[in-house]
């Protein structure tokens, strides 16, 4: 086990299908990861009090890792391959960790009582053997935070820059949920306010799949002033969550459904 500050190796880095350029705009003022916090608080805040441990898989450059330090006083142990965003993490206090979740390492099996994987599945080519490489890591009775990009009609040259593979609905969640024996308990579509700009994008971007990746992710997530990045962030709380109707991103808890054998 290799350790650079407070990044700590436990597998090789590895290349993910994630655009560098995403963290080079995300930040933790952005509308749409200050909305996305919103909506976690509302759906899922309860349950980090009472857990023991907390990861985020696929934690990037440590946006949520951050929120939930500043808000709650936890950590949450980071994993990801993807160097170049590990080392630009912004959290203060959680560990770290370049990790490959299928390696399995001992040490780390049963380990956590809840478990986030924000805007990764959509990446995931093989979401079963994803996602049975993940139960390893999760704790009896665990539970799983996710938040997937919604809509198939909002399908665009963005998803393909930063590498989506799909878009989800509900019903598609569930369906991926169900084949790793996993059932969703709660959740929310959100981003509703949002959809419009999302359709405007898709136009916008038609017909430039040629054009230059990080262009493309710049065009399609930067909020380009600040004054328009707190408009975006003030229209995007007109929305009540949970809700059942459309949105950009839908975000559900995951628990096993009984049927997952020991």
């Amino acid at each position: 086990m290799n350790s650079s500050r407070n990044l700590t190796y436990l597998s090789s880095p590895g290349e993910v299908s994630m655009a560098d350029q995403w963290f080079e705009i995300a930040s933790l003022d952005h509308f749409w990861v200050r909305r996305r916090f919103e909506v976690f608080r509302r759906l899922a805040g309860s349950l980090i009090p009472g857990a023991r441990e907390i990861a985020e898989i696929g934690c990037g450059h440590g946006l949520m890792q951050r929120q939930i330090e500043d808000t709650y006083g936890r950590e949450v142990t980071g994993f990801d391959r993807n160097e170049f965003a590990l080392k630009k993490s912004l959290s203060r206090r959680s560990n770290i960790c370049c990790y490959d979740i299928h390696q399995q390492d001992a040490s780390l099996q049963q380990r956590f009582d809840l478990v986030l994987l924000f805007d990764v599945f959509e990446h995931i080519a093989d979401e079963e053997r994803f996602l049975a490489a993940l139960k390893f890591h999760l704790a009896p009775g665990g539970k799983l935070v996710v938040n997937v990009p919604a809509g198939k009609w909002l399908h665009s040259a963005y998803d393909e820059a930063v590498g989506h593979l799909r878009r989800y609905s509900i019903r598609s969640l569930r369906d991926s949920a169900a084949r790793s024996n996993l059932q969703v308990t709660k959740w929310s579509y959100w981003g509703l306010p949002l959809v419009p700009t999302l359709v405007l994008r898709r136009l916008w971007l038609l017909g430039n799949h040629d054009k230059d990746k990080d262009k493309v992710v710049s065009a399609g997530f930067s909020s380009r002033t600040k004054a328009f990045n707190q408009l975006l962030a003030l229209v995007s709380r007109f929305e009540p969550t949970p809700q059942r109707l459309l949105g950009t991103s839908v975000m559900a808890v995951l628990e096993a459904d009984g049927r997952l054998t020991p």
